[in-house]
Formats: structure tokens, sequence, C-alpha cells
């Protein structure tokens, strides 16, 4: 089996349990994108603007080719979004559904609510993690903290919450 042939088999037989898609968006991340929320959520924010996606049983399960499928081809895409729901209880599949968007040249912006710090620990005995992190160009990470919230904030919901540009830092870090 080719390499892309095993690829096209790996977005056709592997699936992930999602909230929702929103194809067109400018308010998840630089850019016009589509964002795909996942389902399943461990952190249960209290006053989460998502909180319908924190139940691990809820939601609908779609093949990665059917969520392809409803947000491209848009020619105006610059990216994917991963939000949820905690798209770190999901890896495996986002990571698979990241190699893809590369190849298409999209970035990938990912929401967490867990620290960056956590995520680098996390990786560490969860190759999963270590993936898709590896492949997320901005993380927008840590809890939502009600008392923290902040409508004037861009792409984040509380003060706590930071963007990072993960591509920057791993370039830094290989220039050393």
């Amino acid at each position: 089996m080719s390499n892309t042939d095993h690829q096209q088999n790996l977005l056709t037989t592997t699936t992930l349990r999602i909230a929702g898609i929103i194809p067109e968006t400018i308010t998840d991340g630089d850019g016009f994108r589509a964002s795909i929320y996942v389902q399943g959520c461990p952190h249960k924010c209290e006053g989460c603007h998502n909180a319908h996606t924190h139940d691990f049983n809820g939601g609908e399960v779609l093949s990665l080719q059917d969520i392809i499928n409803k947000v491209y081809p848009n020619p105006l895409l610059a990216g994917l979004t991963f939000s949820g729901g905690e798209p770190f209880c999901q890896a495996e599949p986002l990571a698979i559904l990241a190699d893809w968007a590369k190849q298409m040249n999209l970035n990938i912006w990912c929401y967490s609510g867990y620290t960056l710090e956590e995520l680098k620990e996390l990786a560490k005995t969860n190759k999963p993690i270590a993936d898709l992190l590896s492949k997320t160009d901005t993380l927008v990470d840590g809890k939502f903290i009600q008392e923290q919230k902040d409508l004037t904030l861009r792409f984040r919901g509380s003060k706590n919450q930071r963007i990072i540009d993960l591509r920057s830092i791993m370039n830094k870090a290989n220039e050393k």
C-alpha cells in the first residue's frame, strides 16, 4: 500500500466524536478558518460557553474524511481550529487530521484547557498528545476562569489563557 493509499485509508477509517463543525469562521484564530468542536471535556469549567461539549458520550461520530468533506475544498481557508471539548482527549485522530491539513497548507490552532506545561508533561508518556502538540501551530491554553472573563480579549475568554505561537518556539529551539 502506498503512503497516499495508507493516508486515505486512515482518513476513511478513523473517527472523531464531535460536537459540531463551523466550516467558515474568523473568531477561532487568525484568518479564515474551519473549526472542529470535539466532544468530551474533563475540565468542565464554570461558565464555559461550550458546556454542551463536556459529555464524552454526546455529539456524533464522523470519519475524518466526512469532516474533511464538510470543510474542504475552500480556497479561502487559512487553517483548521480544534476546540471543544478538550482536543487532547482525542489527540490521535486530530493528529491524523492535522497531517492532512498540513499537506493542504493549512495551519492548526488548538484550544485546550490544559496549559502548555501540562501538555508537555502528558506528552512524555502519551505519544498521541506529543504528536498533536508537534503539529499545532498556535495553542490557546488554560482553563476558562469565570472570574477572569474578559470579552475584549481576542481569541480567548479569560485573562489567564495564553495564545502561544508554537511554531516560533520550535523554530527558535531548532536555531540553537
